[in-house]
């Protein structure tokens, strides 16, 4: 948690799922230059003289130096072969502000928590709460949706998403239908005098499909988001120097470093001088 601009924020968590390896990008570089001889490492040697079977493939993606793939990186800048290496990222807990910032880097795979479905249990929480902003707020609050961790501020968050909910039913004849599936319609009448056990009741009944698509104004680039990507090893480089710089975006900053800090040193001694795990 880190205090900027007077308000509190949660950072993001990272994990790296999987990783190819540079063995990949060596064995590239050696076809362009049919050098397989000349490599330090004995599986890449053996390229030379056969195909790689299943067990060679194996101990090309184990490989964790090669001197060819530094001076092509640092040397002649040669930084296509480090597009066969690929890593990918579970990110949890940035915000959608971040996620346009990740788009603008085009060389991603990028999957990303829906809003489109994710949002049933917010506006179960506004259907259940019949006009009470503070149950709304509180049951909100529950959630941890936003990166903001100062209670005062999401309070304000949270009540502006109450006044532009309260506004939309006011103007749509009948909310209900875009808020809540049609099996659970009876429920409205049933707990309408106990908000907590309406919320519940919608909860456990069946969703009302894709609930985002009448809400999604409500929410700001304050929510949290979750996210998959996966970046070939030139991408990443380009993403590390450009969002591990002090003219970036905190939010994006501090997300590059907890990926930075997952990357293995093997990845990193060949994009980033000095950086070392």
């Amino acid at each position: 948690m880190e205090n900027i601009y007077g308000i509190e924020y949660n950072k993001p968590e990272v994990v790296l799922l999987q990783d190819t390896g540079i063995g990949v990008a060596e064995s590239a570089a050696r076809t362009c230059y049919d050098s397989f001889a000349n490599s330090e490492n004995d599986v890449i040697k053996n390229i030379e003289n056969q195909m790689p079977d299943d067990a060679m493939c194996d101990e090309i993606n184990d490989i964790d130096d090669s001197s060819l793939l530094d001076d092509l990186a640092w040397t002649y800048f040669h930084h296509s072969i480090l597009e066969h290496a690929n890593l990918s990222f579970m990110i949890r807990g940035t915000s959608r502000g971040v996620l346009q910032e990740h788009a603008r880097h085009r060389i991603q795979a990028i999957s990303v928590r829906s809003t489109r479905y994710t949002m049933s249990s917010l506006i179960n929480a506004f259907v259940a709460s019949m006009g009470d902003v503070e149950f709304f707020i509180k049951k909100i609050l529950s959630f941890d949706m936003f990166v903001t961790a100062d209670i005062c501020y999401n309070k304000i968050e949270i009540t502006a998403m109450f006044n532009k909910l309260t506004y939309q039913k006011s103007v749509i004849e009948d909310f209900k239908s875009i808020a809540v599936a049609k099996s659970s319609y009876h429920l409205l009448d049933e707990f309408k005098d106990d908000a907590e056990v309406l919320f519940q009741a919608l909860e456990n009944g069946k969703k009302k499909r894709n609930v985002g698509d009448a809400f999604k104004h409500i929410i700001t680039d304050n929510v949290k988001v979750d996210m998959v990507v996966t970046f070939n090893l030139r991408s990443l480089k380009n993403y590390f120097t450009l969002r591990d710089s002090g003219a970036a975006y905190f939010q994006i900053r501090w997300l590059a470093q907890e990926m930075m800090r997952v990357t293995p040193s093997k990845y990193l001694n060949l994009i980033i001088k000095g950086k070392e795990k």
